[in-house]
């Protein structure tokens, strides 16, 4: 293992730990808050992003906006990883721009952010995929993409569940359903929606709009990269599912 291999093997353990964290108090209590600004937020905003999000799912799933030619190059992890970030931060910039865009305009081209972000966080996680080398062609690699994103935007709970199953995804993506409407994205959209409730009901006001639309996406966005980087790390050096004590072993002694 060369010795950027071994730096991103720290990095990675360090995430899975936090991935298998258990739910705290303070998550029920974010819980319960963002189950209230739910309630607040306007009717026609739950329509939008309920329709945008099974869209969404369905062109990810079966269309070929997204999809991105795998490279076949033979790369070290260090030079993968460097297109891996350029492309994070690219992503991540373009959102930024388009959140400071239509956060400027108040309510009605905050609707219209919903769709387009959505749209560039997808394509960044294609080609995220691509870089690594995965055929995104593959019906399974897709429902990995969708997983990825579910464990960047869930609960804690949640997010303790999907990683079990893309920490031993060869074994689990058999047991996926391969029927879309057997696809579970009424649960998927609601936990992406808890967590941008109070961010997006911010960004819809003229005024702050810009600053925060800017902030959230540049924000949501990188960490979406990240995570998208460990989940196909996690694939490239630990085949198989690597338990939590396994993860711990690997931290620095300050870390645990």
């Amino acid at each position: 293992m060369s010795n950027y291999e071994e730096k991103i093997a720290r990095e990675l353990a360090e995430w899975q730990v936090t991935m298998q964290r258990n739910p705290s108090v303070s998550n029920a209590a974010i819980r319960k808050i963002q189950t209230k600004i739910n309630s607040l937020l306007p009717n026609k905003l739950h329509q939008v992003i309920t329709k945008v999000i099974k869209e969404l799912t369905r062109a990810v799933l079966f269309g070929a906006d997204f999809t991105t030619k795998p490279s076949t190059e033979v790369r070290s992890m260090m030079d993968i990883e460097e297109q891996v970030k350029d492309k994070i931060n690219k992503y991540t910039s373009t959102a930024t721009a388009e959140g400071a865009i239509t956060g400027f305009g108040g309510f009605v081209s905050g609707l219209a952010d919903f769709p387009l972000w959505l749209s560039i966080k997808m394509k960044m996680l294609f080609d995220i995929a691509a870089s690594y080398g995965i055929d995104t062609k593959d019906y399974k690699e897709r429902l990995f993409i969708l997983h990825v994103f579910q464990l960047a935007f869930s609960s804690q709970k949640r997010r303790n569940e999907i990683y079990l199953i893309i920490s031993n995804w060869e074994v689990q993506k058999d047991k996926l359903p391969t029927d879309i409407n057997a696809f579970d994205w009424r649960s998927f959209q609601q936990e992406y929606r808890d967590h941008l409730d109070l961010a997006k009901l911010l960004q819809l006001i003229p005024g702050v709009g810009a600053v925060v639309g800017a902030y959230i996406n540049h924000k949501l966005t990188n960490r979406l990269g990240k995570t998208a980087m460990n989940a196909y790390r996690m694939r490239r050096l630990s085949p198989g599912k690597m338990d939590l004590e396994k993860s711990k072993k690997a931290l620095p002694k300050h870390r645990k």
